[in-house]
């Protein structure tokens, strides 16, 4: 257990993940704010003069990475090194990334990107774990109020962060934004290392070291791994290799959904399942369907939405230019405003027993998304008109996506660690976050599609690409609601 002293009530120690989160995550949001702007932004402007096509693919290709890098981030915290460790050395891995970007060259803000993702994977799955590991077994109220306030954490470093690197990036130079968000992880990790003392023991033991022998074997291929990524990347630099990001992007879209497809399918032939679990099984492939659907409208924000932003919203304040990127501040707004409102509203229903099934709860996440992109087309209308769209339609925008996903992905992610069989919950966990990086993924790639010279030319693109989004989104929540009673059954106890 952990320090005796409090925090809010709380074990003291998660005054030491509260921060360090806090900090990551405005490292985390600070630079995605600026990250396809400057990506897309001519080179005469301090950008690295991608077209809107790359641009996307790299940004979805990034996004993608920090989910699925969580996965054997979470192994190598287990068998190797224990979450402390793995979030301390994921905290210096984001640092190093982000001064990479700071630098005014095309090579290391590749390798920025790369360790980025890499210390996120570290870091991101296992702090979220060490929050637990500070309550006992028979202290369950409290860990579930603790687990609310480490949101808070969350909410305000995604808060705060475009706002300083935001204005820095746009306003300044684009390196002293990403410089910044450096900073602020940099400050997240000597936080973390002068107050891990009170973390009690928690974090330090290697949940399955296995022997000696196993753990240097371990290492070894560790090793092997970095030196053949190593290896790749001089490669790259050196053009040897040349990758084209577009059909790269393209590929893991495929490749996620071809893998996540065997793997359900593989589990639910060969482990062994009984009946209902073999149900609920199914019940979790459908839900990760939703979910990655859902993402590819809802992660629109720091790229197509951000792109609308510089481009086509009429930005000009009471004089004072507004970055684009503090618009990627409203979404913690909205969280922290509405999460009380909607939970209320859930525990309200559930006394009248009116509550909303786990289905209908999804769907409306997806017709919330769609609604969104409804108010997009309204915005697209006007630039066609010639003139630029008022921020008030993105602050709908936002506001809308931000109802959606209120309601699905709590929903989804307490589905699947109730639907899941316990030897398979870690497993299941990893396939919903797959589910995250298929949305990201694609979210980037439909951000290419906004391509500022045949915008120019044909308005109409604008919305073009927002009518397939809100037709993806609304064809969806109607399947969703005409299978909603096979999905129950499937889900049997769980509602």
């Amino acid at each position: 257990m952990a320090s005796n002293k409090t925090f809010f009530g709380h074990p003291r120690g998660l005054a030491t993940l509260f921060f360090t989160e806090m900090w990551e995550r405005f490292s985390y949001y600070g630079m995605r704010a600026l990250l396809f702007l400057f990506i897309v932004a001519p080179i005469h402007e301090g950008g690295l003069g991608f077209d809107d096509k790359s641009g996307g693919a790299i940004y979805g290709l990034y996004t993608m990475f920090v989910y699925l890098l969580a996965l054997p981030g979470g192994w190598i915290a287990d068998n190797l090194f224990g979450l402390r460790r793995s979030i301390f050395y994921g905290g210096c891995i984001i640092a190093a990334g982000h001064f990479c970007l700071a630098l005014p060259y095309q090579e290391t803000f590749f390798i920025g990107l790369l360790f980025i993702v890499m210390g996120t994977g570290l870091l991101k799955p296992n702090i979220s774990s060490m929050v637990g590991e500070l309550y006992g077994p028979e202290d369950q109220v409290r860990r579930d109020n603790g687990f609310s306030i480490f949101y808070m954490g969350i909410n305000i470093g995604a808060l705060i962060a475009p706002i300083i690197c935001g204005y820095l990036g746009e306003n300044v130079n684009w390196h002293y934004g990403f410089a910044a968000a450096g900073i602020g992880m940099v400050l997240g990790v000597i936080q973390f290392k002068l107050t891990e003392k009170n973390l009690g023991d928690a974090g330090i033991t290697v949940k399955s070291a296995g022997d000696q022998a196993t753990q240097k074997m371990r290492l070894l291929w560790l090793s092997i791994m970095l030196v053949a990524l190593a290896i790749f990347v001089v490669m790259m630099w050196l053009k040897i290799i040349v990758v084209d990001p577009v059909l790269l992007a393209n590929s893991f879209k495929w490749l996620i959904g071809i893998c996540v497809g065997l793997y359900f399918t593989y589990t639910l032939i060969f482990e062994k399942l009984d009946a209902d679990e073999k149900k609920k099984v199914a019940a979790i492939a459908i839900v990760f369907v939703i979910t990655a659907i859902f993402y590819t409208g809802y992660e629109g924000q720091g790229s197509t939405l951000n792109i609308f932003a510089k481009r086509y919203t009429d930005l000009v304040v009471a004089g004072f230019a507004t970055p684009a990127s503090w618009f990627q501040s409203l979404p913690p707004i909205y969280v922290v405003t509405f999460v009380p409102i909607f939970t209320g509203l859930w525990i309200f229903l559930a006394s009248k027993n009116s509550n909303p099934s786990t289905p209908v709860k999804l769907s409306l996440g997806l017709v919330f998304t769609a609604l969104a992109y409804v108010a997009m087309i309204g915005a697209s209308f006007v630039v066609i008109s010639g003139q630029k769209a008022l921020p008030t339609w993105l602050f709908l925008t936002y506001l809308l996506l931000t109802f959606g996903e209120i309601c699905l992905y709590p929903i989804g992610l307490s589905g699947i660690t109730k639907l899941s069989p316990k030897r398979l919950v870690g497993r299941m966990m990893g396939v919903f976050f797959m589910a995250l990086a298929l949305g990201n993924l694609v979210a980037g790639l439909f951000a290419g599609d906004i391509d500022e010279k045949v915008v120019a030319k044909d308005p109409h693109v604008l919305v073009d690409l927002f009518q397939f989004i809100v037709i993806m989104m609304m064809a969806s929540a109607v399947v969703v609601l005409l299978i909603a009673k096979p999905l129950r059954k499937l889900m049997g106890d769980v509602r």
